[in-house]
């Protein structure tokens, strides 16, 4: 499954009908494509996942009790994750340092 995860903060309170237009307008994709879409609220304190399975739609809430979800800059509009990067997201770990070089310049 593909997730995609949108950049901009969203009222975690919008509906599917809502979430659905943000999806076709801000990030210019089919909302019933198979796809999942994670959205943050503005303090990346909860998440909300929204994926259309061909008959329904799943929608997920998650939220943190202490701390906040590692987010990206609002510099795209949205990322493509992978299933490695879902899951440490979702444990509220920094998941961009996955891919992150190693310090060249490091010493002891």
């Amino acid at each position: 499954m593909t997730l995609w995860l949108a950049t901009q903060p969203v009222d975690i309170r919008a509906g599917v009908d809502r979430l659905s237009r943000h999806v076709q307008q801000a990030l210019g994709r089919a909302p019933f494509d198979g796809t999942a879409y994670v959205f943050s609220n503005r303090r990346h304190t909860r998440l909300t996942v929204v994926c259309w399975d061909g008959n329904r739609v799943w929608r997920c809430v998650r939220r943190l009790h202490r701390g906040q979800f590692v987010w990206p800059q609002a510099g795209d509009s949205s990322w493509e994750l992978s299933v490695q990067q879902w899951q440490w997201l979702v444990a509220g770990v920094d998941w961009q340092r996955l891919s992150a070089p190693a310090p060249t310049a490091w010493k002891l």
